[in-house]
């Protein structure tokens, strides 16, 4: 069965947004211009590799970008990707095709 892209992207926003440790991480970076891992290590009760993971799977869905800034990794919303999301979702939601 072939899906349309806007299927394909309603189910890729709402896998990253499928555990609550990622949208904890999205009201964090919501809630600020951009944050280090490091810091956010520092604020969620889970191991730095459970977050690498997470940031992983937010990034590859666009929804975050992250900034290399050896040995720091810098992770703020991507706004374009957000603006997307909301609405793709909420067509979802509202049964707009």
């Amino acid at each position: 069965m072939d899906y349309t892209k806007k299927q394909k992207e309603v189910a890729l926003f709402a896998k990253a947004l499928s555990h609550p440790a990622r949208i904890k991480i999205l009201e964090i970076l919501n809630n600020q211009s951009c944050c280090y891992s490091g810091d956010m290590a520092e604020i969620l009760p889970i191991a730095r590799s459970t977050l690498s993971q997470h940031l992983k799977e937010l990034k590859e869905c666009g929804l975050i970008q992250g900034e290399i800034n050896p040995p720091k990794i810098k992770y703020c919303i991507n706004r374009d990707a957000w603006k997307n999301a909301k609405k793709q979702m909420t067509d979802f939601f509202e049964n707009k095709q």
